[in-house]
């Protein structure tokens, strides 16, 4: 069987972004339960996704919330100075998304349609839509 340029790369880009979401966990102080459920990981799953050499495969849901939260960093870091662009995520905000809310938390219970939401959000207020 032929296997096609995408397929070939599947696995690559899942290692790719598990690496750059795990780096931005860190540079968020995000807790194993926080990143897990960004991530929509049991914890467990999450410690050995974070290992090089993760054999399993990533849904097309947790694809696309790695994909939207490499966003929302990259455009954090874009938008805000280096310790607010980093805290952003944990702090207390009573923008329209979150009610007084962390985003994390407001992520974390909202899923992708949220984390899409907050990178728009975000997006938006860099003048980036």
């Amino acid at each position: 069987m032929l296997q096609t340029v995408s397929d070939h790369h599947v696995p690559d880009r899942q290692a790719i972004a598990l690496k750059a979401f795990g780096r931005i966990a860190e540079a968020w102080s995000l807790t194993q339960p926080e990143a897990a459920g960004l991530a929509d990981m049991s914890v467990s799953t999450w410690k050995r996704a974070k290992k090089p050499g993760f054999s399993g495969d990533l849904t097309r849901d947790q694809m696309l919330r790695l994909s939207a939260l490499i966003g929302l960093y990259k455009s954090l870091e874009l938008y805000f100075s280096r310790p607010l662009a980093r805290d952003w995520v944990k702090l207390p905000n009573q923008g329209p998304e979150f009610d007084g809310a962390r985003p994390v938390d407001a992520m974390i219970a909202g899923g992708l349609p949220k984390i899409l939401r907050v990178r728009s959000y975000v997006d938006a207020l860099r003048g980036g839509m």
